[in-house]
C-alpha cells in the first residue's frame, strides 16, 4: 500500500529522482514535505478516530474517478482491494460512471453571484449500491459528489443528511478534508503529468525556470 511509497505526488506523476520536476520541485522542499504529510495524515492518521480506512479509501477512490484522472483512480482503488473489499471497489467503481457529469454548477444565495447559478443534477448512490456501500458510506459519496460539482449548494440540509447516517461533526470535518485535499493532489498530479510529457521541461532557460518555481509555490506543490 502507500506505506512504503515516500512521496505519493512524485510517484502518482511519475516524477523520477534528478529530473528536471524533481528538481524544481525540491526548490519548494517545505511544500512538497507539507503535501506528503497531508496524505499520511489523511490516509494513515495515527488515530483515525471513527473515519476507517475503507472509508477513506473509499471516498479518494470515487472522487478521483470523478474527477477523471485514471491513474490516481487506480492507486486508490488499489489500496482498497489490499483492505480486502472487492466489491466495494466494483460498486464504487459503478456509482463513479453514475456521478459523472459536467461542473460546476449550483446556486448561489441571492445577490450578485446569482447571475452564474447554472442547473445541474443531484446525485444519489443507486438502490442495488446503496445496500452494499451502507447508508453511512452512501451518504458520504453523495456529499463528496456535491463538493466536488456544485459546492456552492453546500448547505445545514446537505450537513445533517450526513448526521443522519452516522457521521459525527468530528467525521464531517474530516470527510470535507479528505475531499479538498483529493482536489489539490490531483490538480497537481495532472499538471506536473503534462510537464512532464511536455519538452519544455527540459528547458536550460533561468528565467523559465524562475517562473515555473514560482507557480509551484502559488499551488502549494
Amino acid at each position: 500500500m502507500s506505506t512504503i511509497i515516500s512521496d505519493v505526488i512524485d510517484h502518482l506523476a511519475g516524477i523520477q529522482p534528478g529530473s528536471s520536476l524533481d528538481t524544481l520541485r525540491d526548490q519548494r522542499q517545505q511544500a512538497r514535505e507539507n503535501a506528503q504529510k497531508s496524505f499520511q495524515a489523511l490516509f494513515e492518521p495515527e488515530f483515525p478516530g471513527n473515519v476507517t480506512a475503507i472509508e477513506r479509501y473509499a471516498v479518494a477512490t470515487f472522487v478521483a474517478g470523478l474527477h477523471r484522472q485514471p491513474h490516481v483512480t487506480a492507486f486508490y482503488a488499489a489500496s482498497l482491494q489490499e483492505l480486502g473489499h472487492p466489491r466495494l471497489t466494483d460498486a464504487i467503481k459503478a456509482e463513479i460512471a453514475r456521478g459523472s457529469v459536467e461542473g460546476p454548477y449550483g446556486r448561489y444565495p441571492q445577490g450578485p453571484l446569482t447571475v452564474e447559478d447554472k442547473e445541474g443534477p443531484v446525485y444519489k448512490v443507486s438502490a442495488d449500491n446503496r445496500e452494499s456501500l451502507g447508508q453511512r458510506l452512501a451518504a458520504a459519496l453523495e456529499h463528496a459528489h456535491l463538493l466536488v460539482f456544485h459546492p456552492r449548494d453546500a448547505s445545514p440540509t446537505a450537513l445533517q443528511k450526513l448526521l443522519d447516517a452516522g457521521w459525527s461533526t468530528t467525521d464531517i470535518v474530516t470527510l470535507s478534508q479528505l475531499v479538498a485535499f483529493l482536489s489539490f493532489q490531483i490538480r497537481v498530479v495532472a499538471g506536473l503529468r503534462a510537464l512532464a510529457g511536455s519538452s519544455a521541461i527540459d528547458t536550460t532557460d533561468a528565467e523559465y525556470t524562475q517562473i515555473f518555481t514560482g507557480v509551484l509555490a502559488s499551488g502549494a506543490v
